[in-house]
């Protein structure tokens, strides 16, 4: 909490994120309708003005029955609608430190919304993140939850990731993605020697692309800023610094059984952006990344035989 200069308290400033999210969603749903700003705005008797910065994420306090309206004129289901009108809410409430739980519906998740936006993604990991797995290697990390008993669910999550590395690898603006990598990630046995040679081809193979770049951060390198960490995520979300309309980047740290954290104030995002710098100092190039990925993929493939 601040203090205002009346002395009476003044709250805390609300987070983004929820409020760039629901913009995000509503353009998205206007667009895939065919509406103009003006003639949405009009519908729902906002200004154009007015929903430009909804959609912006640049109105703190956006009213429900206005968020209701603008799902009513687009034909949202009832469960988004509900969700689209919890962001409202929370956008209101949150400070610049976040942790989400199980708020949203898979159709309306925060991160695969943010992560689909973004611009630029600068990832660290222990693990091979999702937007480079294949789908027998993130099958064997999702089955091996305890929470996911059914083979439909499993299915089903599977198909979302492999369906959500479509940015990175679309002809049409695709996502720059970023990955430092340990190299432990090349090691740790998911699945078994098959899956890992196969995983490890594939890693080799889509770190060709011109918007993906793999490096990986070796045991000889130690350890980063003298500590351990988990995988954290960089998200930046435009190329152009004069667009009025660019989003801040974000921090998201993935909170694997508990919730996860987004952390949008500006030491923090510059904290973890040098801690990147130093951890990318350390690594391998890129050539040097596949020619010790296509090593390890011998090996696994040997154990094969």
């Amino acid at each position: 909490m601040t203090i205002a200069h009346d002395g009476e308290e003044e709250a805390a400033p609300s987070s983004t994120l929820p409020r760039r999210q629901l913009g995000r969603f509503l353009r998205e749903w206007r667009e895939a309708n065919g509406f103009t700003l003006a003639a949405a705005a009009k519908l729902v008797d906002l200004s154009q003005s007015a929903l430009q910065r909804i959609e912006a994420g640049q109105t703190q306090k956006v009213r429900k029955q206005d968020v209701r309206a603008l799902c009513e004129t687009y034909g949202v289901g009832s469960v988004d609608t509900r969700a689209a009108i919890d962001l409202a809410t929370a956008a209101r409430t949150q400070g610049w430190y976040h942790a989400y739980g199980g708020l949203y519906s898979d159709a309306f998740n925060m991160y695969i919304g943010l992560e689909a936006a973004a611009y630029r993604l600068i990832t660290y990991h222990e693990h091979i993140p999702g937007l480079l797995q294949t789908a027998d290697y993130a099958r064997s990390i999702i089955s091996a939850y305890p929470g996911f008993t059914s083979g439909s669910d499993v299915d089903r999550r599977v198909e979302h990731r492999m369906r959500r590395q479509a940015i990175v690898t679309r002809k049409t603006n695709p996502v720059v993605l970023e990955v430092l990598l340990h190299e432990s990630a090349l090691h740790r046995v998911i699945g078994g020697s098959r899956i890992m040679a196969a995983q490890l081809r594939h890693i080799a193979e889509v770190s060709k692309r011109p918007n993906i770049s793999v490096r990986i951060h070796p045991y000889a390198a130690g350890l980063a800023w003298g500590m351990p960490r988990g995988s954290f995520t960089i998200l930046e979300f435009d190329a152009d610094p004069g667009n009025e309309l660019a989003e801040p980047p974000i921090v998201y740290i993935e909170g694997g059984p508990t919730q996860d954290v987004y952390l949008e104030k500006a030491d923090d995002v510059r904290l973890y952006s040098e801690l990147a710098s130093a951890i990318r100092s350390a690594a391998l190039e890129d050539d040097q990344t596949r020619d010790l990925v296509r090593r390890v993929t011998k090996e696994f493939e040997y154990d094969q035989r």
